[in-house]
């Protein structure tokens, strides 16, 4: 009787490797306590990054902050320097650094549609090298990362609300592209870093978010309606109104990034905002 050869699977079928020494590392490597790490924000001289420190300091944890400041700002942070569990140091995520830590929250990107579509190939590669060079640290010290991406990964989406199961309705070539694509490019690597080897990732999509520290002119509605009152101006709505938005208070965003990132439950991605929407013309 003739003998059915062996049939090997296809090379796309194929499970990759798995490269565990990030897990490791994460279980042997001598790292501070759990009630005070050390902790890597990029972009946390921000406004969302730099009320994250604000927390995370308050906590008891050990701070370093890395950012260009091309949008943040040092006075959001200045409150913090000469402080012996804090660190700040300007630099660029599109290169690489060699840093000692156990999380890592990766918020660096501009984030409102007039900063980067200022410089749009600067964003699309704070996206995609910033990601990767935030991964590799993450895999040599066995850090935890979490990316900040956005809801913006959803594009113009078809449904609402956006469940995170929902792949969105996107366009790749437009002027938003370099932030939109970018974020999905960023989350595409963590989800096959951690695949791959073994890296410990949660990812947090951001809704609309407001509060202290927000840059009156980055474009964004609440900023556009809170500048224009201070002037005395009429506000500026677009269309009839109709369009809805939700908008969750900085300090709530805070609680759900820190949660998140201490749960053992969840790896992401994960829609963090206010639940409720609402009209644009309703919030005037």
């Amino acid at each position: 009787m003739p003998m059915t050869p062996a049939v090997s699977p296809h090379p796309d079928e194929r499970a990759p490797p798995v490269d565990t020494t990030a897990a490791w590392r994460a279980q042997h490597a001598p790292n501070r306590t759990p009630e005070r790490l050390r902790i890597l924000v990029t972009g946390g001289a921000g406004f969302i990054g730099s009320n994250l420190v604000d927390r995370l300091m308050e906590l008891g944890h050990e701070v370093i902050v890395l950012d260009s400041l091309f949008t943040g700002k040092k006075e959001n942070i200045v409150h913090w320097i000469g402080h012996s569990r804090f660190d700040f140091i300007r630099h660029d995520v599109t290169e690489r650094i060699m840093l000692e830590v156990d999380q890592i929250y990766h918020l660096a990107c501009p984030a409102s549609p007039l900063h980067y579509k200022y410089n749009a190939i600067k964003t699309i590669k704070t996206n995609v090298l910033g990601t990767l060079n935030m991964l590799g640290l993450a895999k040599r010290t066995g850090a935890r990362l979490l990316l900040a991406s956005t809801s913006e990964v959803y594009g113009d989406p078809l449904v609402h609300p956006q469940p995170e199961s929902y792949w969105g309705n996107v366009n790749p070539i437009g002027v938003r592209s370099c932030y939109d694509e970018g974020k999905r490019v960023a989350e595409t690597l963590c989800f096959d870093y951690h695949r791959q080897h073994n890296v410990d990732i949660r990812i947090a999509r951001i809704f609309n978010t407001y509060g202290p520290r927000m840059v009156e002119s980055d474009g964004r509605v609440v900023s556009n309606f809170v500048g224009q009152a201070l002037r005395g101006e009429e506000l500026t709505i677009f269309g009839d109104g109709s369009q809805t938005r939700s908008f969750c208070f900085v300090s709530d965003l805070v609680e759900g990034l820190i949660r998140l990132m201490n749960t053992e439950a969840v790896t992401g991605p994960v829609n963090l905002g206010n639940p409720t929407e609402f009209t644009v013309l309703a919030a005037c």
